[in-house]
């Protein structure tokens, strides 16, 4: 989104605050849930044709799920933001190569799969009908991938999940919230009101959701692997996951950005599959 639109649209909705503060906070709540960049392109869809394909239901829309299938244990794969299952074809290239059964998902309002909406706890609810499919024992999180993910093991305690695999996530809802009312140049009369959404739509203010609550009693094999000079979640995040999720290690990168796309991290991960 161009600044100048951000400006526009932000000064739009503060202005409806003043008449309504509830309804510019679900406005406002609406924008930050509705992905731009997560459809797949042609060349995406001839990749993942080369999958199997399986629908899933949650509520009321489709999870699409693709499988290659191989021998060794049940890797889920969980993208990020704007992103979707193709996100991680280098990847998947290196674990079929060492015949792991992989297993990725697009995201609801992304890729093949269905609903107009996205966020964190929606998110966590379809990895868990995932888990519940295919049985993974380890999953690998990119971004707010990761961040559902650890949701999804807190809420339903997935138990089949031995290793979990963070790639520059968020700590803490609240943080990105803040970010966003930040970027768009809301008031504290919108700041306050996106909050009390959150409280009713989803009956926790958005600072519920951080390490204390959903990292402390984690019992998977963490790895959190974060770039120091990440420009979309800060290295801070990953610090605090780090400092409350008692049995992670942590690695910091230099250079490779938010994406982690890299043969060193994949080194890393392989490793720590391997250990």
């Amino acid at each position: 989104m161009s600044t100048y639109l951000t400006k526009i649209i932000g000064s739009s909705i503060n202005l409806i605050a003043h008449i309504s503060p509830s309804y510019a906070a679900k406005l406002a709540v609406l924008l930050f849930s509705m992905p731009r960049k997560a459809k797949l392109n042609d060349e995406a869809k001839v990749y993942l044709n080369t999958a199997k394909q399986e629908d899933l239901d949650y509520e009321k829309f489709k999870i699409k799920t693709y499988q290659w299938v191989g021998k060794k244990d049940t890797i889920l794969l969980i993208h990020g933001w704007d992103s979707n299952a193709f996100r991680w074809k280098d990847l998947i290239d290196i674990l079929k190569h060492e015949d792991y059964n992989i297993i990725c998902i697009d995201a609801p309002a992304h890729g093949a799969s269905g609903s107009k909406i996205f966020n964190a706890p929606l998110y966590s609810e379809c990895i868990n009908v995932v888990v519940n499919r295919f049985n993974p024992s380890i999953i690998i999180g990119h971004s707010v991938g990761g961040t559902a993910a650890v949701i999804a093991q807190k809420n339903h305690n997935l138990t089949s999940i031995k290793k979990l695999i963070l790639l520059g996530a968020p700590s803490n809802l609240a943080i990105s919230v803040q970010n966003y009312v930040k970027m768009m140049g809301y008031t504290t009369k919108v700041s306050k009101a996106i909050n009390q959404y959150y409280l009713k739509h989803f009956n926790h203010l958005p600072e519920y959701y951080c390490p204390e609550n959903f990292c402390k009693n984690i019992q998977a094999k963490g790895l959190i692997i974060h770039d120091k000079k990440d420009r979309i979640i800060s290295f801070k995040e990953a610090l605090d996951i780090h400092r409350v999720y008692k049995n992670s290690q942590l690695i910091k990168t230099m250079g490779l950005g938010h994406r982690l796309k890299s043969d060193k991290v994949y080194q890393y991960i392989l490793d720590f599959l391997n250990d």
